[in-house]
C-alpha cells in the first residue's frame, strides 16, 4: 500500500489565476498530486453571474480573492510569484501582460519560475487572439475530422482538445520545465495550446495516413468503426457493448463467445466486413447488454459494456480500484495515476472564491497589519469568517 507522505509534488508551490476548462483541471491535478496550489479569484462584485462553468474543477485547493487590476492587488500576485515554483494562467494572449503580471514581470521577480500558459490557439499565430472552444481546436487540428460516423464528425464531448490536448499537455510542459530547472537553475515559459495538443494526440493516425494505412475519411478504418471487430453494438435492451477484438486470438475469442465460428472470409477481408458486421449485430441484438457482459467476463474477447455515468462508478472493477469518490455531494473520479510510495491527496470540496484569503497570505508571509491594509484598500477580499 502507498504511504501518504504528501504526494509526489509535496513542497511545490503553485499560483493559479482562476479560469475555466483545462487550466483549472491541470491545477486540480497538481493539488491532488501534493502541490500547494493557491487560486487567485476575482473580487466578488455582487453582480449577477452566468452559469457555473467551473464544472467542479476548483476542488482540492485554497482560494484568495484579489483585485488584479489595482496596483496593490498586482503587488500581492507578484509577491506570491516570488515564492512560487509555478504560475498557471489560461487567459487570452496579452491579458496577463496588460495586468502587469506577464512572463517578463514575473520572471524578473523570480527567475526560477515556470510560467504555464494555456490557450486554445497558442500565444502566436494568425488565430491567436480569436475566441474558441474544444470543438474549434479539434476541428483545425484534424482530430475532429477522424471522430464520428461517415455522415459527419461528432465531437467526443470536450475531452479531445480541452483536457486531453490542453490540460494534460500543460502538465507535461510544466513538469518538464521543472525538471529542466534542476539542471539549468532557470525557469521558463510553457506555451500550451489546445490546437497543438489535439493534433499531437492523433500522431499515430497522421503517421498511418502518411504510410497509406489510413484512409482520409471516417468510418472505413481500423479504429474508427470501419472494422466490424472494433465498434459498438446495440443489444436487445437498447443498451450497447464495445468491441475491440483487434488481435487474431482476441477475435477468435469474440467469435467463440458469440457462437459464430464460421463467418465467411478472414478477419481482415474488407470485402467480407459488411457480412461480418451484420452477423455480429444480429447476435448482439439477441441478448441484453448485461447478459453479453456476463458471457465475456474473464475472457480475452475485448468486449465491455458501455456504462452510463451513474453505472460506471458502481461497476465491480471501478469500485475495487476506488476510481470514484463523493465530493461535495457529487460522485467524481479521483486522481490518476496511482503511486506506490507517494500517494496523492483525496479530493476535497471546492472553496468559495476568497474563502482562504487571510489564511493563505499569513501562510505565505504577510503580516496581520499588511492584510488589514489590503482589505481596507479593497485589493483583497475575505469572503468567509477567518479564522473559523
Amino acid at each position: 500500500m502507498p504511504s501518504s507522505v504528501g504526494g509526489p509534488l509535496a513542497g511545490l508551490k503553485v499560483v493559479e489565476l482562476a479560469g475555466i476548462g483545462p487550466a483549472p483541471f491541470a491545477c486540480m491535478m497538481l493539488a491532488e498530486l501534493g502541490a500547494d496550489v493557491v487560486r487567485i479569484d476575482r473580487i466578488a462584485s455582487g453582480e449577477a453571474r452566468g452559469p457555473d462553468l467551473t464544472g467542479g474543477l476548483n476542488r482540492s485547493r485554497a482560494s484568495i480573492a484579489v483585485d488584479l487590476k489595482s496596483s496593490s492587488g498586482r503587488d500581492v500576485a507578484l509577491r506570491l510569484v516570488e515564492q512560487a515554483d509555478v504560475l498557471i494562467e489560461g487567459m487570452r494572449p496579452g491579458t496577463t501582460e496588460g495586468l502587469g503580471i506577464g512572463p517578463d514581470a514575473c520572471l524578473a521577480r523570480n527567475p526560477r519560475l515556470v510560467y504555464g500558459r494555456m490557450t486554445g490557439w497558442g500565444q502566436v499565430g494568425p488565430w491567436a487572439s480569436m475566441a474558441g472552444h474544444d470543438i474549434n481546436y479539434a476541428a483545425l487540428s484534424g482530430a475532429l475530422h477522424v471522430s464520428g460516423p461517415p455522415e459527419r464528425p461528432i465531437p467526443p464531448v470536450n475531452v479531445l482538445a480541452d483536457f486531453g490536448g490542453g490540460a494534460l499537455y500543460l502538465l507535461v510542459g510544466v513538469l518538464s520545465a521543472l525538471t529542466a530547472r534542476e539542471r539549468t537553475g532557470r525557469g521558463q515559459v510553457v506555451d500550451a495550446a489546445m490546437v497543438d495538443g489535439a493534433a499531437s494526440l492523433i500522431t499515430m493516425i497522421y503517421a498511418m495516413h502518411g504510410k497509406g494505412l489510413w484512409q482520409d475519411e471516417r468510418g472505413v478504418n481500423l479504429l474508427d468503426g470501419g472494422a466490424p471487430y472494433y465498434d459498438t453494438y446495440e443489444c436487445s435492451d437498447g443498451r450497447f457493448v464495445a468491441v475491440g477484438a483487434i488481435e487474431p486470438a482476441f477475435y477468435a475469442a469474440l467469435l467463440e463467445g458469440l457462437g459464430l465460428p464460421d463467418l465467411p472470409g478472414p478477419q481482415n477481408d474488407r470485402d467480407a466486413w459488411p457480412a461480418h458486421r451484420a452477423a455480429l449485430a444480429a447476435r448482439f441484438r439477441s441478448r441484453t447488454r448485461d447478459e453479453w457482459a456476463a458471457v465475456f467476463e474473464g475472457t480475452d474477447a475485448c468486449v465491455a459494456p458501455v456504462l452510463s455515468l451513474s453505472e460506471a462508478p458502481e461497476h465491480p472493477h471501478m469500485s475495487a480500484r476506488g476510481a470514484f469518490a463523493s465530493v461535495d455531494g457529487a460522485v467524481q473520479p479521483v486522481l490518476a495515476p496511482r503511486f506506490s510510495v507517494t500517494s496523492g491527496r483525496a479530493p476535497t470540496p471546492e472553496h468559495r472564491a476568497g474563502a482562504d484569503t487571510e489564511a493563505v497570505l499569513v501562510g505565505w508571509g504577510w503580516s496581520a497589519e499588511e492584510i488589514r491594509e489590503l482589505l481596507g484598500e479593497g485589493a483583497i477580499q475575505q469572503t468567509s469568517e477567518w479564522p473559523a
